[in-house]
């Protein structure tokens, strides 16, 4: 629909709507409070300033509840057999899955649940499923405290993009880019780092957080590591590469098990935080 088909929906329209893109009741009820909405613009900011500003555990946990459980084998081979449409939809998608791996991802799934009392929140979109157990299983190594915090920017994600389905007949200008970004290139062989598992750390209350992960592309980038308009607040940040891992894949004995670059923000512009990395040294600077 238009922005004016959904600005002009009765009340009761207008939030079944909104809740198809994020379960959260306080989310809705805030959202609708600028019902009708200005602009397309002025929809995807309050989407992140009720997320962020208004919304508290209770209410993520509302917003990840109205997720499927992924848990069964049988729904994850239903999931990830659709090929034709995760291609479409997904950028390239899944073209299936072998069995093996749906079921280390059905048990690391339950492995999640119980450690930290909800489900496994990710934005899939163009995952493949074994990149999906593997950000499960480094996600499975944090707090509780740090897991709510990269759980709800995933949630941030999802809601974005079904806010842009919503408005699929409206002429909207392509979704902001993540204002922290990085990039690794492995200078041992020449190309980009591929399966880097890397973590943005802020301080919060004297302790160093995740508050957000992913695992680099095959350009050695992670597409979207923050929520679109999603802006830190000023601070000083690190961003920690698990380049130990990566070498070990290769069958390369790194000097390095990890790389923790501390970098502070000063306002709402970009930054992008690259790593050239081989067995035996690395170095990084602010990018554009």
């Amino acid at each position: 629909m238009k922005l004016n088909t959904l600005n002009t929906l009765p009340p009761e329209e207008a939030k079944a709507a909104l809740a198809n893109c994020c379960g959260a009741t306080q989310w809705v009820n805030r959202m609708m409070e600028a019902h009708p909405f200005a602009s397309a613009s002025a929809l995807f900011a309050r989407c992140n300033d009720i997320w962020y500003g208004q919304c508290r555990e209770e209410d993520w946990l509302e917003a990840f509840s109205h997720h499927p459980r992924i848990g069964g084998i049988d729904s994850l081979k239903e999931k990830y057999a659709a090929t034709k449409n995760w291609a479409e939809k997904e950028q390239g998608g899944v073209k299936g899955a072998a069995a093996t791996t749906l079921e280390r991802l059905a048990a690391a799934n339950r492995a999640y649940e119980e450690k930290f009392g909800f489900i496994f929140i990710v934005c899939a979109t163009g995952k493949s499923a074994e990149e999906m157990l593997r950000l499960l299983q480094d996600r499975l190594e944090n707090m509780r405290e740090e897991e709510l915090r990269v759980a709800m920017g995933e949630q941030c994600k999802i809601t974005h993009l079904r806010l842009r389905k919503l408005l699929a007949d409206e002429d909207l200008p392509a979704a902001a880019s993540s204002q922290v970004t990085t990039h690794v290139l492995d200078t041992s062989i020449g190309r980009p780092g591929r399966g880097v598992s890397i973590r943005l750390k802020a301080r919060i209350e004297e302790r160093w957080l995740t508050i957000a992960q992913g695992i680099s592309n095959e350009d050695g980038r992670i597409a979207s590591l923050l929520p679109p308009g999603r802006t830190l607040p000023p601070g000083h940040y690190k961003m920690v590469f698990d380049t130990g891992n990566y070498f070990e894949s290769l069958n390369i004995q790194g000097f390095y098990p990890e790389v923790e670059i501390a970098f502070t923000t000063f306002d709402r512009s970009h930054y992008h935080v690259p790593l050239l990395i081989n067995p035996f040294g690395y170095s990084t600077y602010r990018g554009s």
